[in-house]
């Protein structure tokens, strides 16, 4: 076994957790029921993998080699647990499945699955990113602005109840969709904004999960052409995704969205974007997602323009804040207000935030509190204010660019 050989192995087994890790998970939990037996089963799997594909070589098709071993772990593990005509029954569903055709993509109903009204609303979306997406319960918890040991056992509580509760994994009946869409569109959106926060692709953690999420939210406006918030979310990220090679530079420097390159901004996917808002306009039932959107197509239309619209900016917000009562909204509401009111009244307002304890970690509250401090003349608390916003960005280039913003106010 050569270190070459390894480095193949460990490539091949990241780019496979990638692309496949939601769909694997999904396949195998359907089967049982059972979240955490099917993640549990993978793990060991990938684990194989990492010691017998250096010495025997990738495999042709390795999510076929993975989700062969991860399905011997399972009976394995059911044999350790079960007895009689449990035993038999459990063995029964995971040997009938075929390992040579191709994995089907069962990763929508997996998302409904956890969305099901029996477990807590607020569990929903941070459980369909750990099952679906692969992400850890750091990065959720920071998405959620909330600690990892919190978040790491509600999703355990909530894995748990799946099992004991026999919860199905299918896309629901049509009258049921209404209560669990929100939950399913919160998870996609929390995952792209995961990935959109890595925009060079250097995290393997988060590389591709911009993408992944386009395919989901694709899915649900495709299975639910009715849905305006479904439609309005896939506007959203396809504003968002339109601007990806306009936020760095020739030198891997940040660009804010003023002093973007519009040339490099992609206008067939914003065109998408704006038929997909009409469309959800007629339905005439505003949501979190239409209002987002809606943000977006105003901050095209000021930049392509050279019109100032922040009144219908802070009207938009006005409207987002009383649906979500968000308080990262409320951050960008403020920001609004200060361009047109000045740094004053914005600073009023995020003063007015500073006890809001889910705030004193998320990055943005704090480089847009320094922002305005400079701007307002006071650059020993701006400098402050850059260095909790320094010390909580993980994008090198987003660190850069405050760094050199608080140089200027020393000048």
């Amino acid at each position: 076994m050569t270190d070459t050989e390894n480095v193949v192995a460990r490539e091949t087994a990241d780019a496979v957790a990638r692309r496949s890790y939601g769909v694997l998970v999904a396949f195998l939990a359907a089967r049982t029921r059972d979240v955490a037996a099917a993640e549990d089963a993978l793990s060991e799997a990938f684990a194989a993998a990492l010691s017998v594909w250096p010495t025997k070589g990738c495999p042709a098709n390795p999510e076929a080699w993975l989700l062969a071993v991860a399905r011997r772990k399972a009976i394995d593990a059911v044999r350790r647990r079960q007895t009689g005509e449990r035993l038999a029954a459990e063995l029964q569903i995971l040997t009938d499945t075929p390992e040579t055709v191709e994995i089907p993509d069962q990763r929508l109903g997996l998302l409904f699955a956890c969305a099901h009204p029996s477990l807590d609303h607020a569990i929903r979306a941070p459980l369909m990113l750990q099952v679906v997406l692969g992400l850890d319960a750091k990065a959720i918890a920071s998405a959620f602005l909330t600690s990892p040991a919190a978040m790491g056992k509600r999703l355990v509580r909530a894995k748990v109840k799946i099992r004991e509760a026999g919860i199905p994994f299918r896309i629901p009946e049509r009258a049921e969709l209404p209560g669990r869409l929100d939950s399913v569109l919160d998870a996609v959106y929390a995952a792209f904004a995961e990935g959109w926060s890595d925009p060079a692709g250097t995290d393997p953690a988060r590389r591709g999960l911009t993408s992944e999420a386009l395919f989901l939210a694709g899915l649900v406006a495709e299975l639910l052409p009715d849905q305006p918030e479904a439609l309005g979310l896939l506007a959203l990220m396809l504003y968002a995704e339109a601007r990806r090679a306009a936020r760095r530079n020739a030198r891997d420097e940040y660009v804010p969205l003023a002093e973007q390159d519009q040339a490099q901004w992609d206008w067939n996917q914003i065109r998408e974007a704006e038929a997909l808002l009409l469309r959800a306009g007629a339905f005439r039932t505003v949501g979190r997602y239409q209002l987002e959107a809606a943000l977006q197509s105003a901050h095209v239309h000021r930049c392509r323009t050279g019109e100032a619209n922040w009144i219908e900016v802070v009207q938009l917000y006005d409207t987002l804040i009383a649906v979500t009562g968000s308080p990262v909204v409320a951050v960008n509401r403020a920001i609004a207000i200060g361009q047109l009111y000045g740094p004053a009244a914005a600073l009023s307002i995020l003063d007015s935030l500073a006890e809001d304890g889910r705030l004193a970690a998320y990055q943005c509250y704090w480089a847009a509190r320094a922002d305005l401090l400079a701007k307002a003349g006071a650059p020993e608390d701006a400098r402050v204010a850059y260095d909790r916003a320094i010390g909580l960005e993980k994008d090198a280039a987003v660190r850069r660019f405050l760094i050199r913003c608080q140089t200027m106010t020393r000048g």
